[in-house]
């Protein structure tokens, strides 16, 4: 982040501290003491999970439209369930599931028939602190693999992930024309297990894995019910 980003990015958060009454420093502690309780460690043999979720969020106006799916390994749904809730958290980079979390958690409520993993569209360990992957499965007791677009503070060696020196996650690219994905457990999985299985889920021609991309479609049907509903 350069000087006048940073500069920027501290003003807008103490504005948005005193308009919400939020208090970052003991937010930015509490990430830091959750990401202790983190276990980077499979809960299950992944090789026989046949059940698997994925999430995609949608925010409508000041609204989030939340949306899960869960297929099995020949990408049939089999249960799916949304949320949509008021967003009473603003936008703050690196507080990400402090404004999202809250209808996710709703959302996996929903469902009749849970997974034995979730895929999430963010960061998990790879995060400064206390990724949305990694805040959601602690939140729910359910294994968890960030997927993003996004890297910071991390360097990247060799395909790996390095966060301090110490590997969080590894690079997916899964097609040549198209920006890598950077995979990274949340928690109750290992990194290289958090890889395997995004790259085991991979249906080309899509970029995702495949559930990630029957999310994103089945949150397209789902919002346009609100969108059509309000016009």
């Amino acid at each position: 982040m350069e000087k006048e980003n940073k500069d920027d990015y501290i003003t807008r958060k103490h504005e948005l501290a005193n308009r919400y009454g939020i208090d970052f420093d003991k937010l930015e502690k509490e990430q830091l003491k959750l990401a202790k309780e983190l276990s980077i460690k499979n809960k299950i043999d992944f090789s026989l999970s046949d059940r698997f979720g994925a999430f995609d969020n949608i925010f409508i106006n000041n609204k989030l439209l939340s949306c899960i799916i869960v297929c099995d390994k020949n990408f049939k749904i089999i249960d799916k369930a949304y949320a949509f809730e008021k967003v009473r958290f603003p936008y703050v980079p690196g507080f990400r599931s402090y404004r999202e979390l809250p209808a996710m958690v709703i959302a996996f409520n929903n469902l009749h028939e849970k997974p034995d993993v979730v895929f999430i569209p963010g960061q998990g360990i790879i995060h400064p602190r206390l990724g949305l992957a990694s805040h959601f499965s602690l939140s729910t007791g359910v294994p968890s693999i960030g997927v993003s677009d996004s890297l910071i503070g991390c360097e990247i060696k060799e395909g790996e992930i390095l966060k301090d020196g110490k590997k969080a996650g590894r690079v997916l690219k899964t097609k040549a024309e198209s920006n890598p994905m950077y995979i990274s457990p949340g928690n109750l999985i290992s990194v290289d297990s958090a890889y395997e299985l995004s790259k085991q889920l991979i249906n080309l021609p899509h970029k995702k894995p495949e559930p990630l991309h029957l999310a994103g479609k089945y949150g397209r049907e789902v919002k346009k019910e609100f969108v059509s509903e309000s016009s």
